[in-house]
């Protein structure tokens, strides 16, 4: 098993949890000024990166590719499938979110 891998997949989740929480510690009066559909368009384009990665992996060791190994292969397969998930999740929570506003009695 690729040690290393996993030290950089730990690396990742470990920077992935930092973005999410803002960076840094935040301050009170710090304003955002990213706004969502930018923030929305990089996720996608990080999950379509994550499964473009995993299909290449993938291809590699089926090919025979000595420099891959299945290990490698399903540690990215993974990453996808979660990152997947994760913005499938994301997707129903939004609409859920405009379903309850759009009922709400004004």
């Amino acid at each position: 098993m690729n040690v290393s891998g996993m030290g950089n997949l730990l690396a990742e989740m470990r920077a992935a949890m930092v973005a999410a929480q803002g960076g840094s510690a935040l301050k009170i009066d710090t304003v955002a000024t990213t706004d969502f559909a930018s923030v929305l368009k990089s996720s996608l384009d990080g999950v379509a990166q994550a499964q473009n990665q995993a299909e290449t992996m993938q291809k590699e060791f089926v090919l025979g590719n000595d420099k891959v190994g299945l290990s490698d292969v399903m540690i990215d397969m993974q990453k996808a499938n979660i990152s997947f998930q994760a913005t499938v999740q994301v997707r129903n929570k939004v609409i859920a979110a405009y379903n309850d506003i759009m009922n709400m009695q004004v």
